[in-house]
């Protein structure tokens, strides 16, 4: 079991899409991870030996920023925006959609479970 930046990474699948187990790294970030350290992407982990897997998690503790410290980043960015109280800011403490989605159907992922309102009654003709 290969454990890079504090994640056991699957053994079973290519290096490429087993390196995007660890939060902060995207396919992108992979496959120039596979190119800079000059290791197929299409490799099993399994397959790598010990001096490879070791200059993984070397290149990638000097060269990125993942796990604990990213989190800690977007989480410190996301408070920063609330505690400027700027619209992105309003709609993370609100617990609304930021970007633009609409709000009046849709958005139950990030508004939660629909809350009937009491005292509404539907109108009759």
């Amino acid at each position: 079991m290969a454990r890079i930046a504090g994640v056991n990474i699957p053994t079973d699948k290519c290096v490429n899409i087993a390196l995007t187990y660890i939060y902060g790294i995207g396919p992108k970030t992979a496959d120039d991870i596979c190119k800079a350290l000059k290791i197929k992407p299409s490799i099993r982990v399994h397959e790598l030996t010990d001096d490879q897997i070791f200059k993984i998690r070397e290149y990638i503790d000097k060269n990125f920023q993942v796990e604990g410290d990213k989190r800690r980043e977007v989480s410190m960015n996301i408070k920063q925006l609330q505690d400027m109280r700027c619209y992105r800011g309003i709609r993370h403490t609100k617990k609304l959609p930021v970007r633009g989605q609409r709000t009046k159907t849709n958005a139950r992922t990030r508004k939660g479970k629909a809350i009937p309102v009491a005292g509404k009654k539907k109108v009759t003709k």
